[in-house]
Parts: structure tokens; C-alpha cells; sequence
């Protein structure tokens, strides 16, 4: 009998996915047009730590890290990016609420986002920040054509504007389009540094790199018409 009801649960679970992935699939994912410069990463950083820490972490990635992958100093980090309450330096960037109380809220505990742009695609999360619309049939307010039904409302609702399903305007933003597009293709650079913090470094180093295989290709080449001189004649 529990096995049978196990595989009644995992079969709802998969039609609720496909559905899902469904719905998803009408909506056609926006570009995400981002530097992945430390200047775009620390605005990103503090845009989400302005706007989206309270709810969500990012526990991978530890504030003191941004001193030596962004050139940001330690002060700055504090006032801009350390805001919640109790946050340690040598620590990851965890959110105050506690998981009791947002399922409380929200019905769920919001994810941590760590590796969000690994597992969706940064073109997903751009996609997603502007893809919010008023619903007040959802206990929120807010729906998502994306990621219908989802839980989280629109944080960014005061900057962005306020449309409806249909994409008329309800309130004007407060931002100019080109100024929403920026802000929100910071916070995606800045989730794509976090679910690879590595690649500042690669980045980097990736000069050298192609210089030294350009080096060496040009010595290979030198090397084997020296070798093959005399088998030529």
C-alpha cells in the first residue's frame, strides 16, 4: 500500500513539473546584457543586499571575499553589502528570517540563491525579476509568468512599476526601462558571481594563458622546422 502511494505522490509531483515546465516554456527568456566587471558585481551586490537579503541567502559566499574578488574595502562592505543585523565578516551572507516564520508568511522558506544562476541560467533570472504582474487572487498580490503562482512578491515593484497580466500599467515605475534593465542585469551578474565566485579569477588569469599558448605554439613551430630542416633537403 505505501508503495503504491508513493508512486501516486511522485506522479502528481512529476504532472505538477511538466505543467509547470509548461508554462514556463511560453514565456520566451529576455537576454541578459551584463558586464561581469567588479564595478557591475558591486552594485550588484549591494542592489541585493538592499533588496533581496532580508529574505533570501547566498551562504556560499562569504563577505570578506569581496575585498580581494571586487577591490571593494572592508568598510565598504559593511555599509553597503553587510546590512543584516548580527552579520559576521568571516561568514556567509545569510538572511535574518527565520525559516519558521517565512513559511509562516509565505507559505514556504525562500531558497537560498547561491547557485540560482548555475541551476536556471542567468537569462532565466533576468526573465524572472521582469516578469512580475499584479494578481490579487494570489495571497501575495503578485503572480509571476515565469514561475507561476510563486510565493515571492515583487520587491522591486517601487523601481519597476506595477502591470497587470496583460502588461498595462497600473503604476508607473519610478525608473526609466534603460534604468530597470541595468539594476536588474546587476543583481543577475551578481548571482552569476556567487554560483561561481571562481571566475573573477579566471577571467584574470585567462590572458596569460592564451599568451603562454600563443608562446608556445610560435617555440613548437620554430622547434619542428629545426628538426625537419634536414629531412626537407
Amino acid at each position: 500500500m505505501r508503495h503504491i502511494v508513493r508512486c501516486a505522490v511522485a506522479g502528481m509531483a512529476l504532472s505538477i513539473s511538466v505543467l509547470a515546465d509548461a508554462a514556463n516554456a511560453a514565456v520566451t527568456l529576455e537576454h541578459a546584457h551584463y558586464r561581469f566587471d567588479a564595478a557591475t558585481l558591486a552594485r550588484g551586490a549591494k542592489l541585493y543586499a538592499e533588496h533581496c537579503l532580508s529574505c533570501h541567502s547566498v551562504r556560499y559566499v562569504r563577505y570578506s571575499r569581496l575585498v580581494p574578488d571586487l577591490g571593494m574595502t572592508k568598510s565598504t562592505v559593511e555599509q553597503t553589502v553587510m546590512l543584516p543585523a548580527g552579520a559576521s565578516f568571516d561568514r556567509g551572507m545569510i538572511s535574518v528570517m527565520k525559516p519558521v516564520d517565512a513559511k509562516r508568511w509565505f507559505g514556504t522558506a525562500p531558497p537560498d540563491l547561491s547557485l540560482e544562476v548555475r541551476y536556471r541560467g542567468a537569462d532565466w533570472v533576468y526573465t524572472y525579476l521582469h516578469s512580475f504582474y499584479w494578481d490579487p487572487q494570489r495571497p501575495s498580490g503578485w503572480n509571476n509568468r515565469l514561475f507561476p503562482n510563486v510565493a515571492m512578491p515583487d520587491v522591486l515593484a517601487h523601481l519597476g512599476g506595477i502591470q497587470d497580466r496583460q502588461g498595462h500599467t497600473l503604476v508607473a515605475s519610478a525608473l526609466t526601462p534603460a534604468e530597470f534593465d541595468r539594476m536588474t542585469a546587476d543583481i543577475t551578474a551578481w548571482l552569476r558571481y556567487t554560483s561561481d565566485p571562481s571566475k573573477i579569477k579566471r577571467m584574470a588569469l585567462g590572458p596569460y594563458v592564451i599568451g603562454f599558448l600563443v608562446l608556445f605554439a610560435v617555440l613548437a613551430y620554430l622547434l619542428k622546422r629545426a628538426y625537419w630542416r634536414d629531412v626537407e633537403r
